[in-house]
Order: structure tokens, then sequence, then C-alpha cells
């Protein structure tokens, strides 16, 4: 839980006629995680050809999904093996040919609802002029003596705008109306002259009629029933069409995914480190150790004595290379994702997803506790739990610590009288609590202090681990001022220790400085402003940080305070909006505090522990699987 798991270099040789099924197997092993080998002796990349068909095939099987819907995959038998490539090509030939005819059938059909679109509002118009009972090609004739139009002009609009046409000699006639719109017939002596003006203050707009209406309203209607009658023959045809050309071929397509995604682990292990030289290959992959046995076995009863493996541990230069296998137990894993979102621990590095997710509850707590708040807290995560997942469970914990807290505290939605406290009240008592969240923060960097040096240590960096400001040089330096100015506080736990803690510290930052020194590869006064400005900085950051943790109590204080003044606020409204008050101001307390103290506690995890001791740039492993296949 506190590293990665210990991991072996697994590098594996077989025939090539047989590496679809290595990898497969490799796949369903589920812990073979590839890694680039540049090895001289294999200076080939098979798998090249075989990734390109793949990819290939998957993309066609992937359109032709759309057209056809969601493919089911068969169940896959224990003892099946993955596509070569003769086979492959083959898959992905006849993917092509069906997506020809799929894609030839689906521009049909796209052509099909234009028409039945374009029909729809043949329709719309027709009906609207049917009402005219006239041959709109005669109405609408440039060369008659009669000038019309046929448009639409809002109903209010539609007395002022008769008046105005009858004094040109123009008739307004109505034949329509849809909601505030009036479709209507302007007609005139063609010399009566220009309406465009008129017509445009009154808002008027031409209505547009297709050339199969401008004719009588009989010959219309019975070109649209022919149109119609055509339109649903087609789409039948095509309907029919789309059935028997996909439901045929919809079992085979359902093996063909299963294939596929047989074939998949080779394209991929061709991708990451597959190589060849004549009829042989080979891939290599970290394996966790204690995973090896197993890999070996099933190699074994697969291929007898048709291959070679051979593991090894890791060598010191492969440190950077190799990823971090992790395993989290299930109430510890919604945490995880605020530990990757900072970064990925280094293969060997202490994993601080447990330490965050302890002292994470254990600040939000400190920072809001109150038993009412808690209890919302908890009860909204829980009632969230579905959408949320597994997120819901932080927040289901988060409120689980307030209202510990909360006992602790003698808080409920902020009333400080209904149950005594079982520790303190930080309102009666703001310099112990200031005094525990110190000790706190010193307690926390001793821990990061100490996670770092063992970082080093196992990274092979001994006289940093020994020597350097963030390790145990530095350490005893933070030990030794820290007592010391304990000491000149006033605590009795240190009373008496100043002289020797004062002298710790002494020790410590010589150390220090002397390491810094030897480190710096400079001229002579460059190499002095330097040791002197990160010995300085060492002592600054190490009290700045520890003084960060006075936020835990200045929270503490802070969600009393707010408690008091909507308390202030409400006591001099009435009833209705002393409760009024006194709901709005528990909500705002709950949104606006609780927010800002989770973003608080995630920031003093961040800046003031993991910056000490977590560099968050290493691998995580990714082990080669069957995706979509159970």
């Amino acid at each position: 839980m506190f590293r990665a798991q210990p991991m072996s270099r697994v590098t594996l040789y077989c025939l090539t006629s047989e590496a679809q099924d290595a990898a497969l197997l490799l796949a369903r092993h589920g812990l073979f995680g590839l890694a680039a080998d540049k090895h001289e002796s294999f200076p080939e990349s098979p798998g090249d050809e075989y990734r390109e068909i793949y990819l290939e095939a998957e993309a066609r099987l992937a359109k032709i999904g759309e057209l056809c819907g969601h493919l089911e995959l068969p169940p896959i038998p224990p003892d099946v093996i993955a596509p070569n490539l003769r086979e492959l090509k083959g898959i992905n030939n006849r993917l092509r040919d069906l997506w020809q005819k799929c894609s030839a059938c689906a521009e049909h059909g796209q052509k099909i609802e234009e028409d039945l679109r374009r029909l729809a509002v043949l329709r719309d118009t027709f009906e609207r002029l049917k009402t005219l009972d006239v041959d709109v090609s005669r109405l609408l004739k440039a060369d008659s003596l009669l000038d019309s139009r046929i448009g639409q002009v809002p109903k209010a609009n539609v007395k002022r705008l008769k008046e105005a046409l009858q004094l040109a000699g123009y008739m307004l006639t109505v034949f329509d109306q849809t909601g505030e719109q009036a479709f209507v017939v302007v007609a005139g002596p063609r010399s009566g002259g220009e309406l465009g003006g008129v017509l445009s203050q009154a808002g008027w707009r031409e209505l547009m009629i297709p050339l199969e209406l401008q004719t009588h309203p009989e010959i219309a209607s019975k070109y649209l029933e022919r149109e119609t009658a055509r339109l649903q023959g087609a789409e039948t045809q095509y309907c029919d069409l789309k059935v028997k050309s996909i439901g045929e071929q919809r079992e085979w397509l359902g093996q063909a995914r299963l294939l596929l995604a047989l074939a998949r682990p080779l394209a991929e292990t061709a991708l990451g480190g597959l190589r060849g030289k004549g009829q042989l290959v080979s891939v290599s992959g970290w394996v966790p150790r204690d995973e090896v046995p197993r890999l070996k076995l099933a190699l074994a009863d697969r291929f007898t004595s048709r291959y070679l493996i051979t593991s090894r541990d890791p060598d010191p230069g492969e440190r950077g290379q190799i990823p971090s296998f992790l395993k989290y137990p299930v109430w510890l894993r919604p945490f995880v994702p605020l530990v990757k979102s900072y970064g990925i621990p280094r293969y060997g590095e202490f994993d601080p997803s447990l330490l965050f997710a302890l002292t994470y509850l254990l600040l939000f707590g400190a920072m809001f506790g109150d038993v009412g708040h808690g209890g919302v807290i908890l009860i909204l995560a829980a009632l969230l739990y579905r959408k949320l997942g597994q997120v819901a469970w932080v927040g289901l914990a988060a409120g689980a610590s307030s209202m510990g807290f909360g006992l602790l505290y003698g808080s409920i939605f902020g009333y400080e009288d209904l149950i005594t406290p079982i520790w303190l009240s930080p309102l009666h008592d703001p310099i112990r609590i200031l005094t525990v969240a110190i000790l706190f923060g010193i307690g926390f960097i001793v821990f990061t202090l100490l996670a770092n040096s063992w970082n080093k240590f196992t990274a092979g960096h001994a006289a940093e681990a020994l020597f350097d400001s963030t390790g145990l040089a530095g350490l005893l330096f933070y030990l030794g001022a820290a007592a010391g100015l304990a000491g000149e506080a006033g605590l009795p736990a240190v009373a008496g220790l100043g002289t020797p803690a004062w002298s710790l510290a002494l020790v410590g930052i010589t150390t220090v400085a002397v390491f810094k020194w030897v480190e710096t590869r400079a001229s002579l006064g460059e190499r002095a402003l330097v040791t002197a400005i990160e010995t300085l900085e060492t002592g600054i950051n190490l009290f700045a940080n520890t003084l960060s943790f006075m936020r835990v109590a200045a929270f503490s204080l802070n969600h009393v305070a707010l408690a008091l003044a909507v308390f202030t606020i409400a006591n001099g409204l009435g009833t209705t909006g002393h409760w009024l008050t006194l709901l709005l101001g528990n909500v705002v307390i709950i949104v606006l505090e609780g927010g800002i103290v989770a973003i608080q506690a995630l920031r003093l995890m961040y800046y003031e522990g993991f910056s000490r001791f977590f560099s968050g740039d290493g691998t995580e492993f990714v082990p080669l699987k069957l995706v979509g296949v159970k």
C-alpha cells in the first residue's frame, strides 16, 4: 500500500507465426506491461503491417456499427485463438465490401429523407394555397395585365395595409392565418404604381411557391399524391434493403468484432515493442514479481516448448522507466484520483495515498467541525451516491469526520450550548486549538522529511538522504529549532531542553551548509552565495510551511464566527425572518465555507506535504488487456 509492487523485467521469445497467440495470452494474463526494447539481435518490426490492417478493419467495423446499431460480442470460448495476418486481411476485405454496400445504402436513405422533408414543405404550402382555389400560375403570370402577389404580413398590419393599397387601386385578400401572421393576396392593375415601399413598411414577406405548386390545385394535389406514393415505396424498399444487407451479415459482424478484439493485443504489442528477426519475435515488458510464475505456467500450458522466457530484477539505470503498479483497498480508491491529479509515484517511491486520505479527512474535520453541517454533507453524499460514484465516498467520509470533530467541539449547526464538548471549544480556547494546529503541522512536516529521506535512499541517493535540507540533516535542524522555539515560548514539555535543542539545530544546519558547498560547482564567490541562500531558504521554508497549519485553527474559529454572525442577524428579525435567516445562513456556511475548507485542506496536502517528498513524475502501470472482452 505504501509503495509500488516489485517488478521484474520479462522478455518472451516465440515463433513469428504464433506472435498473435502469444500477445493474446499476455493480454489474458492481464499483468504484462509493454516496454520498448531496442534489441540489436531483433532489428525488424514484424507487427507493423498487422497493426495497420487491424486499425483499418476496426475503423470500418465502427462505421458499420453506427449504421447497424450496437453489435453484440459473442461468448468467447476459452481455447479461441487470435487471427493471423492472412485471416485479418480477409476480415478487413470483407468489411470493406460490406461498408461500400452500407455506404451506398446510407446515401440512398439520406436522399429519401431529403425528398420526404421537401414533400412535407410542399404539402404545408399546398394546404395554405388550396383555399384560393385558383390556378397559381395564371395568378403570377408576368405578362398579365393583373399585378398580383402572394405573401405574408403581421395580422396587426393587415387593416392598415389594405387601406393603403386601396388608394393605389389594389385589393388585399386574406386566405390563411397562422399565429400572428396572415397570408394574403394583393392584386391590382399592373400600371397601378410601385408598391415596394408600402409593402415593406407593413412587414411584407414574399411567399416562395415551388414550381410544382404553380398550377391548378387539382393538378398539384394529384402530383403530391403520386410523389407520396413513390417515396413511401422507395422508403419501404430502402428499409428492406437495409434489413437484408445488414441483417444477413449481423452474425458474421459479431464474429468479426470478436476476432478484432482478439487481434488488438498484437496490434498494441506491435506499437509497444514487438521485435523480430526471421522466424523469431521477442516482446519485453514489466510484470509484478509475484505474477511471473503464473505467467510461466500459462506459457508452458499453451506453447509447451515453443517459447523462451527470461526474467530479471530491474537494473539501477532502469528505475526511471519502471511503471508503478499500485494496489489499493476498496475504501481507499476514491481518494486515489486526488493523489493522481498531483502525479504518479515513481517506482520505489513512497505512495502518499493512505497518508493523503487520513490527513485530508482529519484536516477537513478539524476546520469544519460541526455535527449538523457534517451530517448534511453525509446525507447529501449518500443521496447522490449513484450520480457521484466513488466521489460520493469522499463526501461520506468528510461528513463523518466533520461530525466527529463537531462532537469534540460541542457544535451543532453553530449552536455551542446544546452539547458539552468532549475535547475543547475553539471559541473558548483559541490558544489551545492554535497550539494543536502548529504541533500537527510539525508532526506532518517531520513525516514528509522522513518520507523524502526514504525515497532518496531507495533511489540510490544516499548523500542527499543524509545531508540535504530535505533529508535527515534538514530534519535534525527542524526538530532542534522547533524544540528550541517551543522552549522559548514556555512549553512545559520541552522545558530545560533549550541548549541541547539549539545545538542539535546548529549541527543540522551546518551539515546542510557543508553539503550545499560541496555540491555546488561554481566559482568561490558564487559558491558562497548559493550556499548562504539555500541554507537560509531551508530554515525559512520549513517554518513558513509550519505556520501554514495555523489556518486549521483559523478556519475552526471562522466556522464559529460565521455561525455567530448568522445568529446575530436572525435574532434581530421576526419569527419567520429568524428561521428563514437561520436556514439560508446554514446553507451558505455549508456551501461556501465547506467548499473553501475542502480546497484549503487539499492545498495543505499538496504544497506543505507532497512538494517535500513526492516527485509525481512516475509512470502508471498499464497492462496489456483484452478490451471489451469479459
